[in-house]
């Protein structure tokens, strides 16, 4: 007796179809699981068995072969419980249906027979819909978020019960659907917002340039000056991110169960701030099938790293083929997985191991060699692709207590959406910013004067800035001009475009 099943497994963050075979034969009960599969899908059997006797189903006696294909992919993770369950009752005859061929199925079950939340499910949904089927049966807690995708019937259940009424066309269950519109406008919602922050203009101005842009930014100031508050608004003055972006942004998010329950999409731009004990792995990606790691997580939104001193310096480096690529490539001897990481890099640090060294009102006491020693863990090939150093003095008593407030979210987004719209135009791609301009586009749209080429000339000898920093200054400086609405670049421009890299002669010389 054999019975087949469709569904559909997660391979980084791409699904992919799958087949469930379920053949019951006669002999000594035994149970073989074929297909490549991990611990957690060899141990289905004894939830799938549990599962079905306590629904009032029968798991047969006999020899049992569970095949998986195809059969040279590695399958993962519990979501095949419920397809195994009715590939069981389609073996046995205990259910009949002409609709296992239309349909795609995934799910947990629990012992109890109901069906648990699983991951991966938008781009199972993807696959499902790529692969010509009718519909998907999965567990109802992901329902909102396979019902993003259109074309798509998303049939949701609670327990096994419901699908074999489903399939058997004993049960009518509405398909889950979802306003996209609609769920967007109840997504995007910001939390945070800069006119929380008092003072600061010359930071706020800074982090405008860089959305503007999709600059990288590197702050630089005392402990409670503001740092970390003033990159947790970043994402609010960014861009809204458009269906596309928030589509890959949800599918990296399901892939690893950071979708909260029932929701459907991620609409906002993702903050990431991981701790600086986290390791390589957590960082960009790893395993043995390499799963997304923080840069990723952070794909169209802002990684922000507090403290980047701490971080060990290995861990760090890593960051370099992202920063520049807009992806991360990993090799495992099991697979070698790319996944995308365009992100904008926010990171923090003090000016010194006590913190002070630049606090007028606080007295440093760090010696010469370890100030050096501190701002040595960053290495220059990693500070040469932060776009902007920016000094985050103290705040003031008198703007702390200042009654205005400061420049909203909503203002500050409005010229960062001019500045992008300028740049659309001018790369023919609303994706890219002055950031991600090679080196050709840099000659091409970044001409100067000659008074903006004596100031780039002795700021690149005075400075000791590399070919890199020199492509840097210049991106920064066509981002200014857009914000002003400036067809070319100025010397006024340049100037502070120059000023966002004294860092590197007054701190890391």
């Amino acid at each position: 007796m054999l019975g087949k099943i469709l569904s559909v497994g997660v391979f980084g963050i791409d699904g992919y179809q799958v087949e469930v075979e379920f053949d019951v034969r006669g002999g000594l009960p035994n149970v073989i699981v074929v297909g490549l599969p991990d611990v957690a899908v060899k141990e289905s059997k004894d939830r799938v068995a549990t599962a079905l006797k306590n629904s009032g189903y029968t798991w047969p006696d006999g020899r049992i072969t569970i095949n998986l294909a195809p059969a040279d992919t590695k399958k993962e993770g519990p979501a095949f419980d419920l397809p195994l369950a009715l590939g069981c009752l389609s073996a046995t005859g205990q259910m009949l249906s002409d609709k296992l061929k239309s349909y795609a199925v995934v799910g947990e079950l629990a012992l109890d027979g109901s069906v648990r939340s699983i991951r991966g499910a938008l781009s199972m949904a993807m696959t499902a819909r790529e692969s010509g089927l009718k519909g998907m049966i999965l567990p109802a807690d992901n329902a909102r978020e396979a019902a993003v995708v259109s074309g798509l019937e998303v049939v949701p259940v609670t327990a096994l019960a419901q699908a074999v009424g489903f399939l058997s066309g004993n049960l009518a269950i509405e398909p889950c659907e979802v306003d996209l519109k609609s769920l967007f406008e109840e997504s995007r919602r910001d939390d945070v917002d800069f006119g929380d922050v008092r003072g600061q203009e010359h930071a706020k101005r800074a982090l405008t340039i860089a959305a503007a842009g999709g600059h990288n930014v590197l702050m630089i100031g005392p402990p409670g000056s503001g740092k970390t508050m003033l990159a947790r608004r970043l994402p609010t003055i960014l861009p809204m991110l458009d269906l596309e972006e928030s589509l890959e942004t949800t599918r990296i998010y399901s892939s690893v169960g950071l979708m909260g329950r029932g929701q459907g999409i991620i609409a906002t731009r993702p903050f990431r701030s991981p701790h600086h004990t986290t390791s390589e792995a957590g960082l960009v990606g790893g395993g043995a099938i390499p799963t997304p790691g923080e840069v990723s997580l952070a794909h169209h939104g802002v990684l922000f790293l507090d403290e980047l001193p701490e971080f060990n310096r290995h861990t760090l480096e890593v960051l370099r083929q992202p920063l520049e690529d807009g992806v991360v490539t990993i090799s495992r001897a099991q697979a070698t997985l790319t996944f995308p990481a365009q992100i904008m890099l926010i990171a923090a640090l003090n000016p010194c191991p006590c913190g002070y060294l630049t606090d007028a009102k606080h007295e440093c006491h760090c010696t010469p060699r370890q100030v050096q020693a501190y701002m040595g863990k960053i290495s220059g090939p990693l500070l040469d692709r932060i776009d902007i150093h920016l000094d985050v003095p103290a705040v003031p008593y008198r703007e702390l207590r200042a009654k205005a407030d400061g420049m909203p979210s909503v203002a500050m987004r409005e010229q960062v959406d001019r500045a992008r719209d300028v740049q659309a135009k001018r790369f023919g791609d609303r994706r890219q910013t002055n950031a991600r301009m090679s080196h050709r586009q840099v000659k091409k749209f970044c001409t100067l004067d000659d008074g903006g080429e004596q100031l780039l000339k002795q700021a690149m000898q005075e400075m000791g800035l590399s070919a890199r920093a020199h492509d840097k200054i210049l991106r920064v400086a066509r981002t200014i001009a857009d914000l002003d609405g400036a067809p070319d670049i100025t010397v006024t421009h340049l100037s502070e475009a120059v000023q966002y890299r004294r860092l590197d002669r007054n701190l890391f010389a």
